[in-house]
């Protein structure tokens, strides 16, 4: 099944920041592994993860570098401080969120 554009817009930055929370990646690697973990479910596209990586970035959320593979260089990121806090933020919210509409749908047990 197919995730709709405006779920995915909702959590593609919670999503960026746990991964990063978990090890430094360069782009197509969290692509991959966002794919990887969702099973497929999630298949992001590059050119929708670099204008979220950037806009992280100017809000000081994670910060770039460039990493030297072989004759190969990467432009890899890492979660800073401001990002480990905005990402408890946020999971704090999605858990939330989510409770709130698994109870409406009716899946989250009798209130």
């Amino acid at each position: 099944m197919k995730i709709g554009k405006e779920l995915m817009k909702g959590s593609t930055v919670i999503l960026v920041l746990t991964l990063l929370d978990r090890k430094e990646m360069y782009g197509y690697e969290m692509v991959k592994e966002l794919e990887r973990l969702s099973a497929g479910v999630f298949n992001l596209k590059e050119g929708t993860l670099y204008p979220i990586l950037h806009a992280l970035e100017a809000q000081r959320m994670v910060e770039a570098y460039w990493h030297n593979e072989g004759s190969r260089q990467r432009k890899y990121y890492r979660i800073t401080a401001q990002g480990r806090l905005q990402l408890e933020e946020r999971k704090r919210e999605w858990s939330l969120f989510s409770a709130t509409v698994n109870r409406v749908l009716g899946e989250g047990g009798a209130s």
